[in-house]
């Protein structure tokens, strides 16, 4: 089976109770689940890490050897100043999908930076839970479009 890993970065774990007038009310056990059933509708098996820690994000990521396909990864904060998760995902060469759940380019100054998109395939930012499953997506046609036939 297919798999990917889909990094949730700090403070999602507040999905439903943080700023639900971004974010939406759906808990974040309750988007695990939503991306998991999308994943497994396309044979594709999701290993799913939220944490609050730098280092923690990283050593995920380091682990992401064993996946066929990639990372999703929503990193938050460290979004625009985590050269380290940076170079975790330069460092492994799969293809990553940088997603955001609301439009950072419409939100304050500093949203608007990312420095992990020089190393991402790209972004899919602004459409909420949306922006995992369109990355999934993206991350499966890229993947069998790579894939010898």
């Amino acid at each position: 089976m297919k798999s990917i890993l889909v990094v949730h970065g700090p403070n999602l774990n507040m999905l439903g109770s943080r700023e639900t007038e971004l974010y939406g009310s759906m808990s974040i056990k309750d988007a695990d689940l939503k991306i998991e059933e999308f994943a497994k509708e396309r044979g594709i098996q999701c290993r799913i890490v939220q944490s609050n820690h730098e280092g923690e994000i990283i050593e995920n990521i380091q682990d992401v050897l064993d996946s066929d396909i990639g990372i999703v990864i929503n990193a938050g904060a460290f979004t625009h100043y985590s050269y380290a998760i940076r170079d975790a995902i330069s460092s492994v060469a799969k293809t990553t999908i940088e997603v955001h759940m609301t439009n950072i380019h419409a939100r304050e100054n500093f949203r608007k930076c990312s420095v992990l998109a020089p190393v991402c395939a790209g972004q899919i930012i602004g459409f909420g839970l949306r922006s995992y499953l369109h990355a999934i997506q993206m991350l499966d046609e890229i993947h069998l479009e790579q894939v010898p036939k």
